[in-house]
């Protein structure tokens, strides 16, 4: 058997195995009922796998290289499926570090007397960006009668929005006051992303210790230790 053959063979191997979206969950998606699936890397290398599987394939002949590029393309393929895009990485940066205001903000909606759907379509209507889509997508759940379990959970891979998921569900099924949970997150979300900053200041402070004595190792070498073992020597040598 031929390398190109091999390589066709793994090639509708890898596209047959190829994650597709069904009719069912584009429909859901579009009504609001499912969260979308965040981007976890670049379109560019969409075909590394592929590609890698390929080159496996004309390394090793026959059906050896079969086995091998499949098994290359599938483990490439799990293992990108995890990495985080820089957009990716950015927007759940934004949504986090704008929680605990959209939390203030979801809070006094509700005080003042507006449903859950029409203060998260506000309120994310007002905010805009990352967090403003998701609590939008949420308010379009809310309002085609979607659970709240489900609902709510358009703010799922936003750090410390967990606890509001869980805060709403409660809220929707013993019928407590959701205003009092929002704020005192709020204030959580806050005082844990003030400690979170000391600790990485600290933690800087600690890390920076290597690199300068890296820089000042070497001169003190020269500085203060050459010309000692130098003078030694030459007296030695006397």
């Amino acid at each position: 058997m031929t390398s190109l053959p091999v390589s066709l063979i793994v090639l509708a191997a890898l596209a047959a195995g190829w994650p597709r979206t069904t009719a069912r969950r584009r429909l859901r998606r579009i009504c609001g009922l499912t969260r979308p699936r965040r981007s976890r890397r670049p379109d560019v290398f969409r075909w590394v796998p592929a590609v890698a599987a390929l080159s496996v394939t004309f390394v090793v002949e026959g059906w050896p290289g079969v086995v091998a590029g499949i098994a290359v393309g599938i483990v490439l393929h799990r293992l990108m499926r995890r990495l985080e895009s820089r957009s990716a990485r950015h927007q759940r940066l934004s949504a986090a570090a704008a929680l605990p205001f959209g939390l203030d903000l979801l809070a006094a909606s509700l005080r003042a007397g507006a449903p859950p759907a029409a203060a998260s379509r506000t309120v994310g209507a007002a905010l805009g960006g990352p967090l403003g889509g998701r609590l939008c997508r949420v308010a379009d759940a809310l309002a085609l009668g979607a659970p709240p379990a489900e609902a709510w959970a358009h703010l799922d891979g936003v750090p410390g929005a967990g606890r509001v998921v869980l805060a709403a569900v409660r809220s929707s099924q013993s019928g407590a006051a959701l205003t009092g949970a929002l704020a005192r997150l709020a204030d959580e979300l806050r005082a844990t992303r003030a400690t979170a900053c000391e600790a990485a200041a600290r933690r800087a402070g600690v890390l920076v210790v290597l690199p300068l004595g890296l820089c000042f190792l070497p001169a003190f070498v020269l500085a203060g230790l050459v010309p000692i073992v130098l003078s030694v020597l030459g007296e030695v040598i006397r």
